[in-house]
């Protein structure tokens, strides 16, 4: 059963956790803070064990990475205090989880329970929002043909409420419009004329 405080820090990890170059890291001093090291020593440490961590588990980010990630995703003020000679390690899940095997804390083992919690909780998030994306798409291609019916069926209704001019029944005459010389029509009818008796 998961208590509500593991949950809590399960989502203050997460909220550290950033996409970088199509991966989800945390970065070393966020880190650093987790496992209740200084950043230093995290760093000595993953230097001294550089064969633990392959390139899929950690990497060092470039500046213009860094000068992004200022800008736009680190709200803590740890960074604008780090040396700028030295680029931040990038961790991912599995550099993570084994960065807490090389410290040899009790901390950084107890907090690897919540940083695991936490990229699983990212990676459900990521794909519930790619479901809801593919759904979104759906229902736009759904509207889309709703739309074309919807207007199709306005036309008809405005045919509807526009009848078409039709005649009057019977004759009419339009004398205002038309002078007709009625000696003419009774020539050219066939019907012969009545006789007077």
């Amino acid at each position: 059963m998961v208590k509500g405080t593991d949950l809590t820090a399960a989502d203050k990890i997460t909220e550290s956790i950033r996409l970088v170059r199509g991966q989800k890291i945390l970065l070393d001093s966020d880190l650093a803070l987790l496992y209740g090291v200084p950043t230093k020593r995290l760093n000595e440490q993953v230097s001294r064990n550089r064969g633990r961590f392959p390139a899929d588990f950690i990497f060092r980010l470039s500046r213009d990475e860094m000068q992004t990630l200022n800008r736009s995703q680190i709200a803590t003020g740890s960074q604008r205090y780090r040396d700028p000679r030295f680029l931040p390690y990038a961790f991912t899940e599995h550099g993570s989880i084994m960065a807490a095997t090389i410290l040899n804390s009790k901390r950084a083992v107890e907090m690897t329970i919540y940083v695991v919690r936490a990229f699983v909780q990212m990676r459900s998030i990521l794909f519930a929002n790619t479901e809801l994306a593919r759904q979104f798409t759906e229902l736009e291609r759904k509207v889309s043909t709703h739309d074309q019916a919807i207007v199709g069926i306005l036309k008809a209704i405005r045919e509807l409420m526009n009848p078409p001019v039709s005649r009057p029944i019977g004759f009419t005459a339009n004398i205002d419009k038309e002078q007709v010389d009625v000696s003419a029509v009774r020539r050219s009818s066939p019907v012969p004329a009545p006789t007077s008796s």
